[in-house]
């Protein structure tokens, strides 16, 4: 009985003396100090960046594309010129504006609900588009005929995906920031878009106007990228401040 008692305090010892010493946990010591969070963003305090992209001179005209080599197409078809080169009145559409620099050390909500890149016409609509990291893109075949998406990234994974029926959807996401992320159609030549793959919400694409506007941007210096597919890429500073619209243009020529 005496030496049953004296292992009970024995063990009650041990015991007490682990949990002081933070023991109890794997691998024991101190429990690692939480990592810090990111300074939450006031949406009160915002600003915006409305913008024009201009081009020098004559737009190229477009390309047209011959789209006989599938039969489906050639009968469905209602635009067969590229998009490389939209615009009116030297507006340029189709170039995806976005913050390249100074959000560093900030964090946004996960984006909410899919974009969609669609195959009609034998086209993918958009052209030029963008999407959040982690978010979902769904890609859906509306054509009566077999496309096949292939996504040519570098920082992400390169994935092709055939879809041979009319209807046919299915979704991925992205992991990594890239911009841009090229796509094509291996059956029909001439079918591309360009994703753009971020990891806040301030992005946007121009129409055949030339106008973009990015919202909700908490206050600070930022530098601005355009990107076109074919004219490059420029940068421009801007200092977005509470309540406030700056107002940004970016010109190209060939």
């Amino acid at each position: 009985m005496q030496q049953r008692n004296l292992w009970t305090v024995l063990s009650m010892l041990v015991l007490a003396t682990a949990v002081a010493c933070g023991g109890g946990g794997e691998g024991g010591g101190d429990a690692p100090a939480a990592a810090p969070t990111a300074p939450a963003f006031d949406p009160s305090t915002a600003g915006n960046v409305s913008g024009m992209v201009m081009f020098d001179g004559e737009l190229p005209a477009g390309e047209e594309l011959m789209m006989n080599s599938d039969p489906v197409c050639a009968m469905t078809a209602t635009n067969t010129m590229s998009s490389t080169f939209v615009g009116t009145d030297g507006h340029l559409g189709n170039v995806f504006v976005y913050v390249k620099e100074g959000l560093e050390g900030q964090s946004f909500p996960a984006a909410t609900g899919s974009v969609e890149l669609n195959q009609q016409g034998c086209r993918y609509t958009p052209h030029v588009m963008g999407i959040q990291v982690g978010q979902t893109l769904t890609i859906t075949n509306s054509d009566m005929t077999l496309h096949n998406i292939h996504a040519t990234p570098t920082a992400n994974d390169e994935f092709n995906m055939g879809q041979p029926i009319q209807g046919m959807t299915f979704d991925r996401t992205f992991e990594q920031a890239e911009v841009m992320v090229p796509f094509k159609c291996d059956v029909h030549g001439w079918m591309n878009s360009y994703i753009g793959v971020l990891d806040h919400p301030y992005f946007a694409v121009t129409g055949e106007n030339g106008t973009f506007d990015i919202s909700t941007l908490p206050p600070g210096d930022y530098v601005l990228e355009a990107w076109h597919e074919s004219l490059g890429t420029q940068t421009q500073n801007v200092t977005v401040a509470t309540g406030q619209t700056a107002e940004v243009s970016f010109t190209f020529a060939q």
